[in-house]
């Protein structure tokens, strides 16, 4: 079977994405039992000059072919929040994070 990597690279570039948006600005609220957010219009996504480089390096296997979105998704907010402790030596508890969630108490 024929992957190809083109695809494979930008699956999991995709689903990065999405995950730091979900990490940065995730926040769903709701009003009166109404879900706020309808679109994009109002539930912002990383833009291409907040993104971080990224690398995406595919190892060979003799495996069999799976999905390749979903596994670059788990890893994201906790790597993130782990960098903000190594950086700032203040846990975060909470998603989406925020710029008050940084400050030191």
């Amino acid at each position: 079977m024929f992957v190809n990597p083109d695809t494979v690279k930008a699956q999991v570039e995709g689903s990065i994405v999405w995950r730091l948006t979900a990490a940065l600005y995730g926040a769903i609220t709701i009003d009166k039992g109404r879900v706020q957010q309808s679109n994009f219009s109002d539930y912002p996504m990383l833009r291409i000059n907040e993104m971080p480089v990224v690398e995406v390096h595919i190892m060979p296997s003799d495996a069999a072919a799976g999905g390749v979105g979903e596994p670059g998704v788990p890893p994201i907010a906790p790597a993130v929040c782990n960098a903000i402790f190594a950086g700032t030596g203040k846990r975060i508890r909470k998603l989406p994070i925020r710029a008050e969630d940084l400050k030191s108490s």
